[in-house]
């Protein structure tokens, strides 16, 4: 058995490509790519240019693509620009979002669930 991990990503750092952790995410610079993970937390100076998939996610920054997630969190500070899939959803007052939002359906709860594992 392997014990959980959480992995950061400085406001200094910009990653260009995808990223796939088998642990928990904490993202405070600039990803251009596809983000999958556990659990994501993104910081307020955090950018990410592609989809999120993870279990849950607590969104304080800006994202620029679709959202798949069991568990969001949109905290006042995000900016959110595209299509956003859930299970459980909580908006505080202040958010911006550019997209739809819309429940999961089973076969992306399926593909999340991978993903994540």
């Amino acid at each position: 058995m392997t014990k959980a991990t959480f992995s950061v990503l400085g406001a200094d750092l910009r990653v260009k490509g995808d990223i796939d952790a088998s642990a928990d995410l904490h993202i405070d610079g600039r990803v251009e790519g596809d983000v999958s993970c556990t659990n994501l937390v993104q910081g307020e100076s955090g950018e990410i240019v592609g989809a999120i998939k993870a279990e849950s996610a607590r969104l304080s920054g800006t994202v620029r693509g679709t959202i798949a997630v069991r568990d969001l969190v949109v905290l006042k500070s995000a900016r959110i620009h595209g299509d956003v899939h859930y299970d459980s959803l909580t908006i505080e007052q202040g958010a911006q979002v550019d997209g739809r939002f819309a429940p999961r359906s089973a076969t992306d709860a399926t593909v999340v669930s991978l993903a994540a594992s």
